[in-house]
């Protein structure tokens, strides 16, 4: 036998009080949010915010001032790239619950977020901290291209 309409409203009204209140913790925790990340040559560490603006930039042990100013805007792009990446796809893991079907309330089918659309191609790829990658060339050295060639 199917459960009364009113008991089943009552249910989705809790669930959705739930479900704002998981929303407004996350968005207060989001809000707070930053990642900072190395450049593979450990020259600059870039710091996103919580909406992937790049909050801050320090250059590490002087490193600078033996680099070209191709290796130093390479450094600096690759680690803000990497910091944003990491702001996104905490910010992906984040709100995906929400987007879910709900258990108790089958007639809340949730929906689904087209995450490559808002944040782009690399938040769907493999995490930057696998390391099953190997000894690659690093990001930095493929945009210096010839000129930083020795």
């Amino acid at each position: 036998m199917t459960e009364p309409l009113e008991k089943r409203l009552e249910k989705a009204m809790a669930e959705l009080q739930a479900a704002q209140e998981a929303v407004a913790r996350t968005e207060r925790e989001l809000r707070s949010a930053s990642f900072a990340v190395l450049s593979s040559d450990r020259a600059v560490r870039a710091t996103a915010g919580p909406q992937g603006e790049l909050t801050g930039i320090e250059f590490l042990e002087n490193k600078y001032r033996d680099m070209s100013p191709q290796e130093l805007a390479a450094s600096v792009l690759e680690a803000a790239s990497a910091a944003r990446l990491k702001m996104n796809r905490h910010v992906m893991k984040a709100m995906a619950p929400f987007a879910e079907p709900s258990s108790n309330v089958p007639e809340l089918k949730g929906f689904e977020l087209d995450w490559e659309r808002i944040f782009g191609p690399e938040v769907l790829r493999e995490d930057d901290d696998d390391t099953s990658r190997g000894p690659a060339t690093p990001t930095w050295r493929d945009a210096l291209g010839d000129e930083g060639e020795d």
